[in-house]
């Protein structure tokens, strides 16, 4: 069978297929979160939709914008390549261009305004860090600032970057933390983010199953909000 039958007689798949990587590409997109980077907030498991237009229209399968459609905003929680290895992230974007930012021993300011720390609990032992990965102390807090309003988890026991800067991030870039802050690769780590790297906002999860639990359905986050 030759290469033009095969075409002629599946066209209406080939179409399909076409026109399903080229809306992933340039319309929307989802993605399995692979790691607890943004826990409590997103957690392994989960299936997050992206909207791909919520900042830039891009030349598919390119960071090439054509057309910009709205600017990012602090406390998106956004998908990006990163800078450092070209791997596809997802974090909370806590700082825009012109900001000046500052972490304290894990308290953070942006220009010269300190973040509100409130200890809160989560709703159940799932939304901490797995104990595979780390057994020891973790605390939860809501981090309010301005636009910031979510929760993040600390682990005092854990080495990380806790103080930076303060840092002025420059005209077209972006800061990015993740939730989980003492156990997340981020702009701490791999720099500031250009604003063609970032690929799109996410807000809303498709699905979430449980991977320590022999991947039974987390029904409660189908469809939730991010």
């Amino acid at each position: 069978m030759n290469l033009k039958k095969i075409v002629s007689d599946n066209r209406g798949f080939l179409v399909f297929m076409v026109g399903m990587v080229l809306v992933r590409s340039a319309l929307a997109d989802y993605y399995s979160v692979p790691s607890s980077s943004m826990y409590p907030t997103l957690l392994e498991g989960d299936r997050v939709i992206c909207d791909r237009i919520a900042y830039d229209l891009k030349v598919p399968f390119t960071d090439v914008i054509v057309k910009h459609i709205d600017d990012p905003k602090r406390g998106d929680v956004v998908t990006f390549t990163s800078p450092e290895d070209g791997i596809r992230l997802v974090k909370r974007l806590v700082a825009l261009p012109g900001d000046e930012v500052e972490m304290r021993d894990e308290h953070l300011y942006i220009n010269g305004e300190a973040a509100n720390y409130e200890p809160v609990s989560v709703a159940s032992a799932d939304h901490l860090t797995p104990q595979r990965e780390f057994a020891g102390e973790q605390r939860v807090y809501k981090e309010r600032l301005g636009s910031l309003d979510h929760n993040i988890i600390v682990m005092p026991d854990r080495f990380a970057m806790r103080s930076f800067g303060p840092v002025k991030v420059p005209e077209g870039q972006y800061m990015m933390l993740g939730d989980n802050r003492d156990n997340s690769k981020d702009s701490r780590y791999i720099g500031l983010v250009k604003r063609e790297l970032i690929t799109g906002q996410v807000k809303r999860l498709a699905f979430s199953l449980n991977v320590d639990h022999y991947y039974m359905p987390r029904l409660e986050r189908f469809g939730s909000k991010v």
